[in-house]
Parts: C-alpha cells; structure tokens; sequence
C-alpha cells in the first residue's frame, strides 16, 4: 500500500506542471551520454512518448558526433578540429548526412515508434527548415577567421515545416544538417540548431542533454539556476569552460530569443527529461535571464 501512495504522490507532484506545458512545445537536444546505453536511450524514447501522450510537443533535435567520428575511421578519412568544431570537407560531409540524416536519425525514430509513439525523421535540409552559412571562426592569438569547410552557421528556420507535424501526434526529430544557398549541406552544432528552432517555435522549455550534472560554480558546487550576466562572468572568469561554453552561450542566446526556459541536465540520468519537467526540484541547472533569480 505504501508503494502504491508513493506513486500517487509522484503523479500529484507532476499534475501542475502538466496542466502548465499542455500544448506548448518542448524542445530537447539529445545526444553524449544519453545515447550510451540501451537503458537510457530506452527511457528517453519513453520520455519523449509520454510527454506527446500528456498532450506536451516534445521536439527532438540529435547529435551524433563518436558515430560519425568511427564512420569516418572505418573509412579512413581523417579530420581535424578547430575550437571543438569537426573541420567538414566534402568527404567528410557525405559521411555526416550518411550518418547524422540517415543512420542515427532512423534509430532515434524507430527507437520511439517502438516505445509506442509516432515519430518522423527529419534533415534541417527538408523543406527549408534550416538555412545556412559557413561558420567562420577566429582561433585565439590569431587575428584571422579560419575556414572550417562545411561547418554552418543558421541564418533561418523555417517553422512551418516543424508546426504541421506538431499539430498532429507526430514527434519530429530533427538530423542538424542545413542547406545554403550556394547548394551545399552544411554541419550545424546539434545544440546551436536546438536554439534556433526553439526560438522559432516560441519553445516553452529548451532541454540541452549533456554529460554532466549542469553548471558548477566558483565553489564547485551545482548550481540549480543561473542568470544571464552571472553566466556570462563565469565565462569570462574561466569558471564555465571548454565544450560547456557554447552550450550555455546556446542557451543564453535561447533566453534572449524568447525561449521561456532553459535548462541543462544530464543525460546519464534516467529519465532525466520528466524528472526536470515534472518535478518541484528538477535536475541540471535552468539559466534564466534575471539576475533576481539567478544564481549569486
């Protein structure tokens, strides 16, 4: 009997939040950790069919970095990095369609249907959804932009594709390939993407899955909530660095868009996506763009 008053504590705690995002359109960045393990990648697609299922939009846009990284080895293309970003050739491009639009998004979206959703794969190169341009970028202690090949920067959404299947029971997920005008595909950061589209969509929440727990302060301890301008001094301070930075930038940029919330969490937790959307405590760390609420 106690287990069983314990699961409708738990439903009680979720009642005002599902009543809050009904109809309002969650956008999640997968991908890292969170694609390791069948026990994960298993809850997530539970996650994802739930919210759909309690009447949330839930919007997935993947990664697939170490799966194109071991293509390309089987392949023997080698590649380098600049600022953490994969120097993208054509070679090396067809790889990342092969693999981002083809191998891993078809997972994701078999991976949901068999967990009793209804989900439709899709390249930011499919009907306009994502437009591009190559991302130029300056490597400190150099004064010029280095080329980084393929690698976009997006100039445009295309909303419209994404809001017709919102509108119905299809759960879109989205390979973060785009299209320029020059003809060419481009690599776009699967977290930058998740930004763009949700402030596109007027996204309620915007989840960036990564593998840590969320953002760490000067003392080392996690932060639940972090403002815009403490984010923005802990960058500054080096207290927020390496690959950390252009996630929270992206999620910055997300507040700043009119996205309403984003939060980082950590994807090697289970069910990691309704614990933060469900619960009076969540997990990770949301930024939110006043220093009021921020953290100090």
């Amino acid at each position: 009997m106690n287990e069983l008053i314990a699961k409708a504590e738990v439903l009680l705690e979720a009642l005002p939040y599902i009543k809050r995002f009904a109809g309002r359109t969650i956008v999640i960045k997968y991908g890292g950790a969170a694609m390791l393990s069948d026990e994960l990648r298993n809850g997530f697609a539970e996650d994802v069919v739930l919210l759909k299922s309690l009447g949330l939009n839930p919007v997935v846009v993947h990664g697939g970095g170490p799966q194109i990284g071991e293509e390309l080895k089987r392949s023997g293309i080698e590649t380098r990095f600049v600022r953490g970003m994969r120097v993208t050739d054509k070679a090396v491009m067809d790889v990342v369609e092969m693999v981002l639009g083809g191998t891993v998004n078809m997972g994701i979206v078999s991976m949901i249907q068999g967990h009793g959703g209804q989900a439709i794969g899709l390249s930011g190169k499919d009907g306009g959804l994502l437009e591009a341009v190559p991302m130029k970028v300056v490597v400190e202690g150099s004064n010029e932009a280095v080329d980084l090949g393929q690698v976009g920067e997006v100039t445009r959404v295309n909303p419209g594709v994404l809001e017709k299947f919102i509108s119905t029971d299809y759960i879109p997920v989205i390979a973060p390939i785009g299209a320029g005008s020059d003809g060419l595909s481009y690599n776009i950061n699967a977290d930058l993407a998740a930004s763009h589209i949700a402030c596109a969509l007027g996204a309620a929440k915007l989840m960036l899955l990564t593998n840590v727990e969320g953002i760490r302060g000067s003392d080392g301890e996690l932060s639940p909530r972090v403002s815009t301008p403490q984010a923005r001094a802990w960058i500054d301070g080096s207290t927020i660095e390496g690959g950390m930075i252009p996630k929270v930038e992206c999620g910055l940029d997300a507040l700043a868009g009119g996205v309403s919330q984003v939060h980082i969490i950590d994807g090697r937790v289970s069910h990691a996506v309704l614990l933060e959307i469900f619960t009076n405590t969540g997990v990770g760390t949301e930024l939110v763009l006043d220093t009021e609420d921020g953290a100090s």
